[in-house]
């Protein structure tokens, strides 16, 4: 069946539970990246450095990496729907006090509670819109994925057409908009069925020791410092205002999700996961590293063109993590996703302190580093990461109806 049929059960008939927990995915995903046009107006209204804004996204992914361990544990005691709800609150608490703040560091702890909120909500999204779509898994993981690069192109936008007035209104603006998806799975979605197995604190942790999973989780973790790297530090870099940063990313989530969701497929048919995943890698690594040394104009080509190979490289990944193991996808989803975003949390705490210690365009040179490690991982660990579900059709992992803290 075509997915985007609009006939009985395709991608554009389905029920109103799972277009409300859709649009609430893309507002979940939007919070990424809404404050990356604003970094600077940020810095400058609570007269900070930018290492010290950059915390904003440290605090949000190191919760968001202690949370993988404890959402599948939460999800499997009180259900999904509650589950969304409550990651949902925390969001609409944290975001809207983040845009009282006074203090940078008032404005960090506000963002690390809202990390919580997003994990819980969006590590369940992906299994609740499978369990309440019509037609089958492969729709209901399109209209997740899709929901995904919605929501990272639009972030920024979003963040710079509201910061342009105050950098407050951005952080008001998604807890009225989570406000609204929270009303709507309240009304539309009704509670699914608990897992069979409750999930422990610990199972996450001991689906690592497969040696496949724990690869790709290591290889990741090398990308997400490259991927966060842009995505953190890059916005100091081009100094713009915020709508003409809020353009550049927005064009920049454009490529990401196009990539994503039409061309990772289509590469991987041709060329295997393994082979498209490498060289997507060393391909990101040349184009971070011409960022850092380029002018202007080349940086701003370089930036919105990482969101190509950053696309690639999170469906990849996410296959990968997600058949390699005989784990239960969620628990190896939490596992991969446990270590990975420890990456993510590093590379905006580090970059700009680099920079103070070298010079702007070393913190560049180590965001290529990692991504050519983790295409080294790759290369020498082929063996343990070659796994039938991933390198003979990727669609297999849609098919089944996976759950993952996405891309």
């Amino acid at each position: 069946m075509d997915p985007f049929d609009a006939g009985a059960g395709g991608l554009l008939r389905q029920p109103k539970a799972v277009w409300a927990t859709a649009g609430a995915s893309v507002v979940a995903f939007m919070g990424i990246g809404l404050v990356d046009p604003i970094l600077p107006s940020i810095a400058q209204g609570l007269d900070a450095t930018a290492g010290q804004v950059s915390l904003l996204f440290t605090s949000y992914f190191l919760i968001t990496a202690f949370a993988m361990l404890v959402t599948g544990f939460v999800s499997s005691r009180i259900g999904g729907r509650r589950t969304l709800l409550l990651g949902l609150a925390l969001v609409v608490v944290f975001a809207g006090l983040a845009g009282t703040s006074d203090t940078v560091g008032q404005l960090v702890g506000y963002r690390a509670g809202w990390g919580l909120g997003n994990a819980l909500f969006v590590s369940t999204a992906l299994a609740v819109i499978v369990g309440a779509a019509a037609g089958g898994s492969a729709a209901a993981i399109l209209l997740y994925e899709s929901a995904l690069g919605l929501g990272m192109a639009c972030g920024p936008l979003l963040g710079a057409l509201l910061g342009d007035a105050s950098w407050r209104y951005p952080f008001f603006g998604t807890a009225a908009l989570m406000a609204i998806g929270f009303l709507g799975i309240t009304v539309f979605l009704k509670e699914q069925p608990k897992p069979a197995r409750r999930t422990s604190l610990l199972d996450p942790l001991k689906a690592l020791g497969h040696g496949g999973l724990a690869s790709v989780a290591t290889s990741a973790f090398f990308y997400n410092y490259t991927f966060f790297t842009v995505l953190a530090f890059t916005p100091f870099v081009l100094d713009m205002t915020p709508y003409a940063s809020g353009a550049v990313f927005f064009a920049w989530g454009l490529l990401l999700a196009v990539f994503s969701v039409l061309v990772a497929p289509r590469l991987q048919r041709r060329f295997g996961s393994l082979k498209v995943l490498g060289g997507s890698l060393l391909l990101l690594a040349a184009d971070v590293l011409v960022l850092g040394y380029g002018g202007h104009a080349t940086a701003v080509v370089c930036t919105i063109l990482s969101g190509a190979f950053i696309g690639v490289n999170n469906t990849v990944y996410t296959e990968l993590a997600l058949g390699v193991s005989d784990a239960p996808r969620p628990v190896a989803s939490a596992g991969y996703n446990f270590v990975r975003w420890f990456a993510a949390a590093a590379a905006p705490f580090f970059a700009p302190r680099i920079e103070e210690w070298t010079d702007i365009h070393v913190p560049f040179v180590v965001a290529a580093v990692t991504a050519v490690l983790g295409a080294v991982v790759v290369a020498v660990r082929r063996e343990a990461l070659t796994h039938e579900a991933a390198e003979t059709d990727p669609r297999h992992a849609a098919e089944d109806g996976v759950t993952v803290l996405a891309n």
